[in-house]
């Protein structure tokens, strides 16, 4: 029996241990956090968008950037770095930074994100929804402005399953955006789309691994660097000593990158540092039961559970995990203008993590230069959206078997 070290321990990284495991495989995990699912996937925005994604990197970005950069809370802030992996990964944003990049992108995300619903609703049996507080409330991105309004009215992705909104008509299907009318051009109201607390559903996958048969459980060490021979992995050094497997999975969030080039091979990965607040629900709140985005905010909210979740901002500020109390006011100002009545927001807790996104947005999986080396790697913002669906298709790949569409953009290249 095949033995797999999977190396990382967030959602990405358990999605991959259970389809190996259910795939036949023995497989241990490497996880340096004494729990799982405290990195990216902690405190997330809880959005699952299969049917709408939207692409960092399009036209025009590279202006709205520079504008961002001179908005007191806008949702991008830039610090120049003393490293060259930095301005690499900015060169190759600004080279898809065009309409053909973007579409050709969105159009393999809408197929991994179809297939990861699917195989997200393989996991039901074993894993029941309510564990996770998972929800299907649909997605509502509302613009401020008619001309971006009209641009994404435009746009044919999902259409068969998207309803176009006015203002008004955004406040009537989402009451907590009354307040707000009078600002908004329009929305667009995706179906399908759910909301889930994502650290909830690790706790619960983390629950199933322990009790699987051919799983060899979890060693918490910090992973150094791993040890090649003759084009293979012949170990990982870690904090508990050396451990070694017949095939390894790096999927470690934005520490793959430093891993990988341990092994001489470059990933196009950078962390996005996002914010997030939680805040309770009162009796005499009105919370949306809708997921929102406010498009040109890039800010999202979700009710999971009794909370409400509001995450946003992308800072390009290298591996930086200090919450920047500027951040979170700018943050708590915006909540308050556009759901003044959605929560408790004098009773926040406060997060930010490191997206590890690649320059065009797409996740990068299967094989490495390396025979036994594989990747599951750069999913940005899109992590638990996308998890069930590329550890579906890591373990397709592993077992030599086809996958149900062409991974052209979706491997290393």
């Amino acid at each position: 029996m095949q033995h797999v070290i999977v190396i990382g321990g967030g959602v990405v990284g358990l999605t991959s241990a259970w389809w190996l495991l259910e795939s036949g495989y023995r497989v241990t995990l490497l996880e340096r956090e004494e729990q799982v699912g405290t990195a990216a996937s902690f405190r997330n925005g809880g959005q699952l968008s299969y049917r709408y994604v939207a692409p960092l990197a399009d036209a025009g970005v590279p202006l709205k950037a520079l504008q961002w950069l001179f908005q007191k809370d806008g949702p991008m802030k830039f610090r120049l770095e003393a490293d060259p992996r930095q301005w690499r990964w900015l060169l190759k944003f600004l080279a898809n930074c065009n309409s053909a990049a973007n579409h050709k992108t969105t159009a393999r995300l809408l197929q991994l994100g179809e297939l990861s619903r699917q195989s997200m609703a393989q996991l039901e049996p074993t894993i029941p929804l309510s564990e996770f507080g998972w929800r299907d409330a649909g997605k509502l991105v509302v613009y401020r402005s008619k001309s971006a309004f009209d641009a994404a009215v435009s746009r044919p992705e999902s259409e068969d399953v998207r309803q176009v909104l006015s203002a008004a008509e955004c406040a009537e299907h989402e009451p907590a955006l009354r307040e707000a009318q009078g600002i908004l051009a329009g929305g667009i109201l995706t179906r399908g789309e759910a909301v889930a607390d994502c650290y909830a559903f690790c706790k619960s996958l983390e629950r199933r691994l322990l009790a699987h048969p051919r799983f060899d459980g979890i060693v918490r060490a910090e992973a150094y660097s791993f040890v090649t021979q003759a084009g293979r992995v012949t170990g990982i050094d870690t904090s508990n000593g050396m451990l070694q497997a017949d095939s390894y999975v790096l999927a470690a969030g934005i520490q793959s990158r430093t891993l990988a080039h341990s092994a001489g091979i470059y990933l196009p990965l950078y962390p996005l540092k996002g914010y997030s607040l939680t805040a309770p629900i009162g009796a005499g709140h009105v919370a949306p039961e809708i997921s929102v985005t406010d498009f040109e905010r890039k800010t999202l909210y979700a009710r999971i559970g009794d909370s409400l979740r509001v995450a946003a901002m992308a800072d390009i500020v290298g591996e930086d995990t200090r919450i920047d109390p500027a951040r979170i006011d700018g943050l708590i100002r915006l909540a308050r203008a556009t759901m003044p009545n959605a929560a408790d927001y004098s009773r926040i807790s406060k997060w930010a993590g490191l997206r590890p996104a690649t320059p065009d947005s797409a996740p990068i999986i299967g094989a490495s230069p390396l025979s036994n080396l594989w990747l599951n790697v750069g999913h940005g913002p899109l992590g638990f959206t996308f998890a069930c669906g590329t550890a579906n298709l890591l373990s397709q790949l592993m077992m030599g078997k086809p996958t149900p569409f062409s991974l052209d953009g979706l491997t290393l290249r």
